[in-house]
């Protein structure tokens, strides 16, 4: 196949997945990945994809659900910065929920030696905390999906009523003043849901990507939301939207958490 027709091949993967690893386009296309690496270097120049480690996505789509082992290589200083200032609200026997978004996760491996309890729909935030001999580890129980790496469907979400959280800290797909906040996956929406029906507080952590956009599924609006925390300062218009919902705005600085008017 020519190098153009394979890149047009290529466009048309990512235009319906969203996202692709160089080892499948390796192994659709039968040439060498350092050929797939080029390939996606080119139509990032293009302005058509954005490369990660191991792969590449595009945002544009409003079912857009990212393969959760590419998700850990996106933004990642803004999701640490995000989960630096998470871990400030957990106190000694908190109960909190943490959901299978790859910002959770870095929450999760910053938690040191706080004594609560951590509930979770996710395989990788259970593999990170299951040693720990100060975290009482509740999984939540359901269909594993492979993509995402969590349990998601009727039994999780049944699973879910059956706990209350003192927090929880949710991520989401997308975020936007008029559609409110959404995920790209309805399952995971779900999850998300409960998880903030049956908060006392909810932590939205949301880094700047996310901002102004719209996904398929569903989760809340903001006024079941506490405090959204966010890497970068999303503007004028969403600290007075925030403020006139009640909604604290926590953006994180270089150094440690500033407020909205970046005092």
């Amino acid at each position: 196949m020519l190098p153009i027709a394979r890149k047009a091949k290529i466009k048309e993967y990512l235009l319906e997945k969203k996202n692709a690893t160089v080892a499948e386009l390796r192994d659709m296309f039968q040439v060498t990945e350092e050929t797939i690496r080029r390939d996606l270097k080119q139509l990032e120049s293009e302005g058509f994809l954005t490369r990660i480690y191991g792969g590449a996505y595009i945002l544009e789509g409003v079912q857009n659900d990212v393969d959760v082992n590419l998700r850990e290589h996106i933004h990642v200083e803004g999701k640490r910065k995000i989960a630096r200032a998470c871990v400030e609200y957990i106190q000694h026997g908190d109960s909190i929920f943490l959901d299978a978004s790859t910002t959770s996760l870095f929450i999760a491996k910053m938690l040191g030696s706080r004594r609560i309890t951590v509930v979770t729909n996710s395989i990788k935030i259970t593999n990170a905390l299951v040693e720990n001999p100060n975290v009482h580890l509740v999984v939540i129980g359901g269909s594993i999906s492979t993509r995402s790496m969590s349990a998601l469907g009727r039994n999780a979400e049944q699973n879910m009523n059956r706990y209350y959280f003192d927090k929880a800290f949710i991520s989401c797909r997308s975020v936007s003043m008029q559609q409110g906040i959404t995920d790209s996956n309805e399952q995971q929406a779900e999850i998300r849901r409960l998880a903030i029906e049956r908060a006392n507080q909810v932590y939205l952590v949301a880094d700047i990507t996310k901002f102004n956009r719209a996904s398929f599924a569903s989760i809340a609006g903001f006024e079941k939301i506490n405090a959204v925390v966010v890497d970068e300062h999303p503007g004028d218009e969403w600290r007075t939207f925030l403020e006139e919902l009640g909604v604290e705005l926590v953006v994180c600085g270089e150094s440690g958490l500033r407020d909205a008017q970046g005092d």
